[in-house]
């Protein structure tokens, strides 16, 4: 592994069966918005991402997806981002929209290291001064905290929606018998773990109606998080899937007001120390 997390004990049938649903994306044109873009991840295989551009120095979202998604299906949500002066850059995984491969646990990990130093040569090339920020949600938080906790130089900073804390409660949710494999936290995704060490501003946003990722987890990200600068958006009435559905107004606020004070911070470094806690009704 890049980063020496070893999460090989994740990659047997038994686990990727339940832990990632791809599918493929077979209209390959991005909309009139969007423009696609391909990483590759090793020989022969190339991750496909689609990027929603707005002003070169406003903020950029990096986002990982969920386990059951792909890139096409942010095709509204992109020029939203684009709205509130946010360039949004999703991504996809191995086997998932155009990209090839088949997906694993390691590979997520991995891959996540190559698509991130890719992408960030590319908004350097076109010069794309605004700040980098990372995004992971649900399955994707695991990628979003690894690029985080590695390449914290070159980031703004995190937000995680409907992110997981620990690996073997996730994966016995999800159906997955861990005691019966001999799955232990020590073979998972350390999310808990990494987010110690991120000191860059944070957001989390979770609903409390979360019934495949509790509202515990995020308790235990936020309490665990090593920034000095963190907020909680609680989306009061949501569970897992219907954040943006049912608190798209407020969704998209939340997250603007956190890239545009980090842009604000990157001219004031001496800017305090803030943490705040939303309930929103949405």
């Amino acid at each position: 592994m890049i980063s020496g997390r070893d999460v090989s004990a994740l990659d047997r049938p038994e686990v990727l069966q339940y832990l990632f649903h791809p599918r493929k994306e077979y209209r390959q044109t991005p909309p009139e918005s969007g423009m696609d873009y391909f990483i590759t991840v090793e020989k022969d295989v190339q991750i496909g991402a689609r990027f929603f551009l707005w002003e070169p120095a406003e903020p950029h979202i990096l986002f990982f997806h969920g386990n059951n998604e792909i890139v096409s299906d942010y095709d509204g949500v992109g020029p939203a981002y684009n709205h509130h002066g946010i360039s949004f850059l999703v991504v996809d995984y191995r086997g998932y929209g155009q990209s090839g491969g088949q997906p694993t646990a390691t590979s997520l990990l991995s891959d996540a290291h190559t698509i991130f130093r890719d992408i960030h040569r590319w908004l350097n090339e076109h010069n794309r001064t605004g700040p980098l920020l990372i995004m992971g949600r649900s399955l994707g938080s695991a990628s979003a905290l690894e690029v985080a906790s590695i390449f914290q130089d070159e980031i703004a900073g995190l937000i995680l929606e409907s992110a997981f804390a620990g690996t073997v409660p996730l994966l016995n949710r999800l159906g997955v018998a861990t005691d019966i494999l001999g799955i232990s936290e020590a073979d998972g995704f350390a999310n808990f773990g990494k987010i110690k060490t991120i000191g860059k501003p944070t957001l989390i946003i979770h609903g409390p109606h979360d019934d495949i990722i509790p509202l515990k987890d995020a308790d235990i990200l936020l309490a665990n998080s090593g920034a000095r600068t963190k907020e909680l958006m609680l989306a009061l009435g949501c569970g897992h899937n219907d954040i943006l559905q049912r608190c798209g107004k407020t969704y998209f606020e939340v997250i603007s007001r956190f890239a545009i004070r980090l842009k604000r911070a990157r001219r004031r470094p001496s800017e305090r120390t803030w943490f705040h806690s939303q309930h929103n009704p949405c």
